[in-house]
C-alpha cells in the first residue's frame, strides 16, 4: 500500500480542519491494518432502520426498515478505502469453489461486537477483525468481516473466531441470511457459504484494498488538487 496521504502532503492534515471526511474516502483504514482497523460505524442494534452511507455524499441515509423481529447483535458498519469488487470476489471463489461471482460493489462491511451500549451510528471506531462470514447475495460476494472493539473489557481480547462462542456466530448468521427477506418471501436471496478465521479475514481486508485502488488509483492527488483550487 502507498504511504498513507497525511503522511505524504500537509493539506490532509488541513482538511478535518476545513471539512467533515467522506467516511468512504477521507478516513484512513490505520498503519495497523489488518489487525487492527478503523471502521465507519452506521447501525447500532438499538437501530429499527437500517442505515447505509450513500457513497456520492457521504451522508448517512435511510436503506430500509429493519425487518420483522430479528435484531443486529452488534454494531455494523463498514471499512473505509475498500472495495468488494474483482479481487474479492476472486478469493470468494477460490475458498469456496463456486464460479461467476462478482464483488457487491461496496466497501467492505464489518461487524463489531462490544459490551457497551453505543447509542448512534455515524461515528468512527477502532476495531480488531477475528474472522468473517463468507456470504453470498444473489451472484455477488458480500463478505462480513468479524471484529471485537479494540480496548473491550469484555471481547477486546478475542484474537480469532475460535474465540467467540458458537451461539453468537450463530445468531449473526441468522441475522444475515434472514435480514432480506421480504413479505410471503419462501427463499433467502442470502446464503452463508462459510465462517472464517481471522488470517482469511485479513486476506479479504487486503484484497479489498487492492479493489479500492484499482478503482480509485489517485484519490490522493485528487482530492490534494481539489484542495489547492
Amino acid at each position: 500500500m502507498p504511504a498513507s496521504p497525511t503522511a505524504r502532503d500537509p493539506l490532509w492534515s488541513l482538511m478535518s480542519l476545513l471539512h467533515k471526511s467522506h467516511p468512504w474516502h477521507g478516513i484512513e483504514l490505520g498503519d495497523k491494518a489488518p489487525q487492527v482497523v478503523t471502521t465507519w460505524i452506521e447501525i447500532v442494534p438499538t437501530d429499527t432502520i437500517k442505515f447505509e452511507i450513500d457513497k456520492h455524499t457521504g451522508h448517512l441515509m435511510i436503506d430500509r426498515p429493519q425487518r420483522y423481529s430479528n435484531v443486529l447483535p452488534c454494531l455494523y458498519g463498514f471499512l473505509p478505502q475498500t472495495l468488494c469488487a474483482a479481487e474479492v470476489a476472486s478469493y470468494a471463489m477460490a475458498e469456496s469453489g463456486l464460479d461467476d461471482l462478482e464483488g457487491d460493489g461496496d466497501p467492505l462491511d464489518i461487524c463489531v461486537f462490544t459490551e457497551c451500549a453505543v447509542g448512534r451510528g455515524d461515528l468512527q471506531a477502532r476495531a480488531i477483525p477475528i474472522g468473517g462470514l463468507r456470504m453470498i447475495d444473489g451472484g455477488e460476494a458480500d463478505d462480513k468481516i468479524i471484529a471485537v472493539l479494540e480496548g473491550d473489557a469484555s471481547y477486546g481480547h478475542w484474537r480469532d473466531i475460535s474465540d467467540m462462542p458458537a451461539a453468537m456466530i450463530e445468531r449473526l448468521k441468522h441475522y444475515f441470511v434472514t435480514y432480506k427477506r421480504g413479505p410471503g418471501a419462501t427463499a433467502d436471496p442470502c446464503r452463508i457459504e462459510a465462517v472464517y478465521d481471522a488470517a482469511r479475514a485479513h486476506e479479504c481486508i487486503r484484497r479489498s484494498q487492492a479493489d479500492y485502488r484499482a478503482l480509485f488509483p489517485d484519490i490522493e492527488a485528487l482530492l490534494s488538487a481539489a484542495l489547492r483550487g
